[in-house]
């Protein structure tokens, strides 16, 4: 895949540039709790400047459905932008560049304050447009949106004469993403973990296809082994899923590709981190008894099959990672995966964290800024914010 980048933009002295950049991150008590994303798009935004370029910046935060919120105003995160640029950063309070300050760095209030963000409405992109010279889309996380700052706005720049480009974070997560897709080195592992397998069922289809082993783990596993009789107890699970994931389990058999589920799991009998807490196989959770986490054998198990490979994908923790007594199977495979050869990726928001929390961020080759798009994207579809910059220049 070839998209347009930074480096067909031309020249921007004196120049505005709307850069989309993903400022999703968590708050609490106005402050930002963690930077990671804000730090990710810093190389774009340094280089743009560089070059002399005047920058508006615009992102969503949350989820507020055309409605003000206080709570996801993004000022917190414009005043830690502030500290990492070493530069002022002007945030207007306002979801469209109408009377813009004369700064070098301003940021828009959070885009979906206007409903006409999630609507792709090319008259709130219009407005954005009004006001740019360029566009710039860092935001990996939101190019999966059919969103006016992510499609509506760069086809209007395009249709008007005015480049659209893709920054540096967008630009290596679709050089990264694209390796795994076309040519990974062989064994190929993906884990996944979280939730809900409805989540991640197009993902399991798609990556039964393309990898050489599959390990599932976090509460999405459970369905999986409902599906083929096992017990569970109070564990989460969707039995409407069922179908569909014997399909995907035969499937897998069919191309010869395993398919590893936990074999045992660590349960309590609520959600705390007080409560009493034991070690049962993974298909005989008794009943009253919720799993929470992988076992130490299944760490062990997927460790082994970790250590073989040559490629690896991990989107998902492997339990309920936040409460410490059930943390070890996303740190124990977080662990194994830093420690292989392999060339790593990991995505989504919670594997991140847990890659953070132990300081590991050194030891994997790519941290991906998207969860969700990494994913539609590994599952070859069509992601809006990128495919409106695909060409040469």
């Amino acid at each position: 895949m070839t998209i347009r980048t930074l480096d067909v933009l031309g020249d921007v002295e004196g120049s505005r540039v709307f850069v989309r950049v993903d400022f999703n991150v968590p708050m609490r008590d106005g402050a930002v709790v963690d930077d990671s994303r804000i730090r990710a798009t810093l190389p774009t935004l340094l280089e743009l400047l560089d070059r002399g370029a005047t920058l508006v910046l615009g992102s969503h935060l949350g989820r507020p459905k055309g409605k003000v919120r206080d709570d996801l105003r993004l000022a917190p995160a414009g005043a830690r932008l502030a500290e990492l640029l070493a530069r002022p950063v002007t945030a207007t309070g306002q979801t469209t560049p109408e009377d813009l300050p004369d700064e070098d760095v301003i940021l828009l209030e959070n885009l979906r304050f206007d409903p006409g963000e999630e609507a792709n409405d090319p008259v709130f992109a219009g407005r954005l447009a009004e006001y740019a010279d360029a566009y710039v889309d860092d935001a990996f996380g939101a190019v999966h949106r059919a969103h006016a700052s992510v499609s509506a706005l760069p086809d209007l720049m395009l249709a008007s004469g005015r480049p659209a480009v893709a920054g540096r974070l967008l630009q290596r997560e679709v050089e990264v993403l694209s390796t795994l897709l076309e040519e990974p080195g062989r064994p190929y592992v993906a884990i996944l973990g979280g939730a809900k397998v409805s989540d991640k069922l197009a993902t399991i289809n798609a990556l039964v296809d393309r990898v050489d082993a599959l390990l599932i783990g976090g509460a999405m596993a459970f369905t999986l082994i409902a599906a083929e009789g096992g017990g569970i107890g109070d564990s989460l699970v969707e039995p409407e899923r069922f179908d569909e994931v014997r399909d995907a389990r035969a499937r897998a058999t069919e191309r010869g590709i395993p398919l590893l589920l936990p074999v045992d799991v660590v349960a309590a009998q609520e959600m705390s981190v007080d409560a009493a807490r034991r070690t049962f196989p993974a298909d005989r959770v008794p009943d009253g008894w919720k799993g929470l986490d992988i076992g130490p054998d299944t760490v062990r198990r997927f460790a082994s099959t970790i250590a073989d490979a040559k490629t690896i994908l991990w989107n998902g923790p492997m339990g309920v990672f936040e409460l410490e007594p059930f943390a070890a199977g996303t740190l124990g495979v977080a662990q194994a995966v830093a420690a292989s050869d392999a060339f790593s990726v990991v995505g989504g928001g919670d594997s991140l964290l847990a890659v953070r929390r132990i300081g590991l961020e050194d030891a994997f080759d790519h941290l991906s800024t998207g969860g969700g798009a990494s994913l539609e994207f590994l599952e070859g579809r069509t992601l809006p914010g990128i495919a409106i910059l695909e060409g040469a220049s």
